[in-house]
């Protein structure tokens, strides 16, 4: 039986004990904070970067998972005897898919134990289908079922969220189909969803309270009649609405499992503080 490795990137942002029970390898994403190069979750938490974005005067930017380190990851990983399924954000989102099928191809022969999945998701969106496969690892699926269910993981999840601004989505040029709410949406809350792996505009709502509750009505229409069904609730620096939308999303759809976590410094970047969301995988 072949050993199998899970990798996906920063972005997905799964918690560390889930990350450890089911050994998985982590790329980080790139922060670039004037002169600082910093990794996503490693050389910035989320705290630390809220914080000081607050009264930063440069504002950061971000950037891909560096070539050079997807290669590395895949090269010790292959050395060690694995064959490597890596599933990674949406590549309308970043281009973090290009690095590892570069980083692959630059491998030869040893390129040929990489495959490279297009969640066509980020946060748990991303983080659920990552999960998924390592769990399908864990129960001796062969590699072959394995890619093959990290192929189509994408089409049994979701993700829907609300900013209470797209003046980052729009700055970072991640705006995508909310294109259209913005500078028409003063006072109101957008609603976003992804959509082929593509941010697009929902809904707005009046007040952040009827957001929280109509991106929990977004995900039990999505959720209804499903089975085996997996919900996480993602902040950017609003973790008691988060904990409380999570609660009452848990109440709401009777899902199997649960988990509460942040948006990575990456991706708080372009949503902005404030940032509540929630994303869901339903039987595969």
């Amino acid at each position: 039986m072949s050993k199998i490795a899970i990798v996906t990137d920063s972005t997905a942002y799964i918690p560390q004990d889930l990350i450890k029970k089911h050994n998985i390898t982590v790329a980080p994403q790139v922060l670039i904070w004037g002169e600082e190069t910093l990794l996503d979750g490693v050389d910035i938490k989320p705290q630390d970067f809220y914080t000081r974005i607050k009264t930063a005067k440069v504002m950061p930017t971000t950037s891909q998972v560096p070539l050079t380190m997807m290669q590395n990851i895949f090269t010790d990983l292959i050395e060690k005897g694995y064959d490597v399924i890596g599933v990674f954000i949406s590549s309308k989102l970043s281009g973090t898919m290009q690095s590892a099928i570069q980083a692959k191809e630059m491998m030869g022969s040893a390129g040929e134990k990489v495959t490279a999945i297009d969640s066509k998701a980020s946060a748990m969106a991303l983080g659920f289908q990552a999960l998924a496969v390592a769990r399908a690892v864990e129960a001796s699926a062969s590699l072959k079922v394995c890619i093959a269910l990290a192929q189509k993981a994408h089409e049994h999840t979701g993700v829907f969220f609300a900013v209470d601004t797209l003046e980052f989505l729009h700055r970072g040029g991640r705006i995508g189909g909310a294109q259209r709410f913005f500078g028409s949406a003063l006072g109101l809350k957008p609603i976003l969803g992804l959509d082929d792996g593509r941010i697009d505009g929902v809904e707005r709502i009046r007040t952040k309270r009827k957001a929280h509750e109509r991106i929990l009505e977004l995900v039990a229409e999505q959720v209804k009649s499903k089975s085996n069904i997996r919900v996480a609730c993602f902040h950017a620096n609003a973790a008691e609405d988060a904990k409380a939308l999570l609660t009452k999303t848990q109440e709401e759809t009777n899902a199997m499992e649960s988990i509460l976590t942040e948006l990575s410094p990456v991706v708080g970047n372009h949503t902005g503080p404030g940032t509540v969301g929630l994303a869901f995988m339903t039987e595969l």
